[in-house]
């Protein structure tokens, strides 16, 4: 059991990397980070298609990860 827990948090470590480096850039320019993001204070749009997908697999990914991490600490402990 330990084993296969310890495989599948392996997996979902490498998963997790690939899809934070999936995840679209946001482009800040330089005026933007001098003023300190105002001016993304009134452009909020809500997240779509590929962008709200991979933000949805990464906190599926992170979640997975916790969980394993956890049963990893509570079989270790017996």
């Amino acid at each position: 059991m330990y084993n296969l827990i310890m495989n599948i948090l392996i997996i979902d470590s490498i998963l997790i990397v690939i899809a934070v480096m999936m995840q679209p850039q946001k482009q800040q320019d330089a005026l933007n980070a001098l003023s300190g993001g105002a001016g993304d204070l009134f452009s909020t749009q809500k997240k779509r298609g590929f962008e709200a997908f991979m933000e949805k697999v990464t906190a599926i990914l992170a979640i997975i990860f916790f969980v394993c991490a956890l049963a990893l600490a509570f079989l270790s402990s017996k």
